[in-house]
């Protein structure tokens, strides 16, 4: 099509514009990542970083803040024990040892009773509606609230959807059984266990396969199908239980000294929160894509897999509901994080149960 000769002139000054928009854009951003600070972090990681879901976030945040701030962003992190404990994240991070740390904060429940509230309780959320409530329903400022007086700020970081219910030397039959279990169990899931009669122990991820073959303990859970697959557990154990009632959700956390990160430019702060969240979202997609394929091949070596009847988790949800009220009563910041949480649960099960369709729909079908 032809344009008259005033829409040409319109038109070449918008090419020069935008030509010329492009070229100011591209010098601008290379002086400002010339001038940025450079920030060189040392960063102690919880888990193995090739665990799907709970440590890929952390190789993904690496390299998204690196690209973002063209190289002036480094946060190299370093495996399990290559600095310090896997237990020692957050004092390591209070006291000024380390920048930052990356972390499942329910290890930290016997200082701060709360954070399984914040990291993966029972009978809890799914990822959706605890990420809406995280963002938009005050769960993030009362995490920060949490974190003020160790000096720490908290990003959320990854989150997953649930764990299994574990892996069972002998079948779970009913909750008689797991009295006098010795088991490997986190979070309040395992004060869960506790009263009813199970000896709960907290192991780290890289021990557990040996715990488990040696006969240490006899049942564990540590993760989703995929992160239990790349520890082998099924070379060992033949009865694996699901869902993950005591789990419904995992996440991940980058915690950073308070001083460290008030001593960030804002532009360096906002690149360390957005990839925050590109792997946050980068880590639950991950795991969506591998978990159902893990399952998948449980299900071709045999595995037993067994879903807990609906009695079981009846039983399993009274006594983790009197757990919460105990510990509510017991942590005035417990109690208000459990009441935000239930409040939203509510609201968001009434959108959930009407506007999504029943689970019926998505169980597999007969060719």
């Amino acid at each position: 099509m032809d344009l008259n000769p005033g829409l040409q002139k319109l038109a070449r000054t918008a090419v020069v514009g935008t030509a010329a928009a492009t070229l100011l854009g591209g010098t601008i951003f290379a002086s400002t990542a010339l001038a940025q600070e450079r920030v060189r972090w040392q960063v102690p990681i919880a888990f193995p970083s090739h665990l799907v879901g709970l440590s890929t976030p952390i190789v993904h945040l690496s390299e998204t803040v690196e690209a973002i701030s063209a190289g002036n962003i480094q946060l190299r992190y370093y495996e399990p024990g290559e600095l310090i404990p896997p237990f020692d994240i957050l004092d390591a991070v209070s006291e000024g040892r380390y920048n930052a740390g990356f972390t499942w904060l329910g290890y930290d429940q016997g200082s701060i009773p709360v954070l399984p509230l914040l990291s993966g309780p029972p009978f809890g959320m799914e990822p959706p509606a605890f990420m809406a409530w995280h963002y938009f329903g005050g769960g993030d400022e009362l995490l920060q609230e949490v974190y003020e007086p160790y000096g720490v700020n908290a990003l959320l970081c990854g989150v997953i959807g649930p764990e299994a219910a574990g892996w069972f030397a002998e079948p779970l039959t009913d909750l008689d059984a797991i009295d006098g279990l010795r088991i490997r169990f986190a979070g309040i899931g395992g004060r869960v266990m506790e009263r009813l009669g199970a000896s709960v122990t907290m192991i780290p991820g890289g021990e557990l396969y040996q715990a488990m073959e040696r006969g240490t303990i006899d049942a564990m859970e540590f993760s989703a199908p995929a992160v239990d697959r790349i520890l082998g557990m099924q070379e060992i154990v033949n009865n694996y239980h699901l869902p993950g009632w005591h789990q419904t959700y995992t996440t991940a956390h980058l915690l950073v000294n308070t001083e460290a990160w008030e001593n960030l430019s804002d532009l360096s702060r906002v690149q360390i929160e957005t990839g925050c969240r590109s792997a946050t979202l980068f880590g639950f997609s991950e795991s969506e894509w591998e978990n159902p394929r893990a399952l998948r091949d449980f299900e071709a070596d045999g595995v037993n897999l067994q879903v807990i009847p609906d009695e079981i988790l009846a039983q399993l949800e009274e006594v983790t509901m009197e757990v919460l009220d105990q510990l509510a009563s017991e942590d005035e910041m417990f109690g208000r994080v459990l009441e935000s949480q239930r409040e939203w649960m509510q609201i968001h099960g009434n959108w959930h149960s009407k506007g999504h369709l029943p689970r019926s729909y998505y169980a597999p079908r007969e060719d």
